[in-house]
């Protein structure tokens, strides 16, 4: 079955190194959609100045994507020596992934009343258009608080419409989570606060050794699983969950 997602990946605790580990679970998501034939699609992003992230918002469409996927949603750790340490400590700093499904126009109504749009000049890339008109997008739904931008197209429609269905997706999410009255929430429950001692998955290099805590699986060759390689991940998680 052909799921939609938006995955939002936030630098937590760690100041840059935080940022570039954001980075890096930003390219292993989209090597391993690449490697499963999916579509990935940058939607948003505020790259830190260390080939970084401070936030990353990416469209993913495919077969089972969410199935696939939505275990990979809480806070990760990394314990490594980052490259701005000059001393050689290793350091641990976290980012949070949240795996949201998309929702169809059709099934979330919003209302126009609702919303504040406000547009800004696009600091990605794209050219230099991007940078000379204010084609970026910036929503904030009032009753809620949530504030979604979009900067990745190039023109104010392409992104007005990307960023109101990253919106529509959180409003579906919070309309979920009231309906089951689970307090605290899905994306609460996947990202926490992102403080290193909320984890799911320590990612530690000097041990070349990736921890899942949540089923006490361990694996090794931590390089090739950022390149893309999760499967074992993802296969592990099937085992616990048949009906997955």
């Amino acid at each position: 079955m052909i799921q939609k997602i938006i995955l939002e990946i936030r630098a937590g605790a760690g100041g840059d190194e935080a940022a570039i580990f954001a980075g890096d679970l930003a390219r292993m998501y989209q090597r391993y959609a690449a490697n499963q034939n999916w579509k990935f699609s940058i939607l948003d992003s505020n790259q830190s100045s260390l080939e970084g992230y401070k936030i990353f918002i990416a469209k993913i469409e495919g077969e089972e994507v969410f199935n696939e996927l939505k275990n990979e949603g809480g806070v990760h750790r990394v314990q490594r020596i980052p490259k701005t340490e000059k001393s050689g400590r290793v350091h641990t700093s976290t980012a949070s992934v949240a795996i949201i499904p998309e929702i169809e126009e059709k099934e979330l109504q919003i209302n126009p009343n609702d919303i504040e749009i406000s547009f800004f000049r696009s600091s990605g890339p794209g050219g230099q258009n991007v940078n000379k008109v204010e084609t970026a997008v910036r929503i904030t739904h009032k009753p809620t608080g949530i504030i979604v931008s979009s900067q990745a197209g190039r023109s104010q429609h392409a992104n007005r419409e990307t960023a109101m269905n990253i919106l529509r997706a959180k409003l579906y999410e919070q309309k979920i989570i009231k309906e089951q009255g689970e307090l605290g929430g899905l994306r609460r429950e996947q990202i926490g606060t992102a403080d290193r001692s909320e984890k799911v998955r320590t990612y530690n290099f000097p041990d070349d050794r990736i921890t899942d805590h949540r089923i006490g699986k361990k694996w090794h060759n931590i390089e090739k699983i950022l390149n893309g390689d999760i499967e074992p991940i993802v296969k592990a998680f099937k085992k616990q969950t048949p009906n997955n």
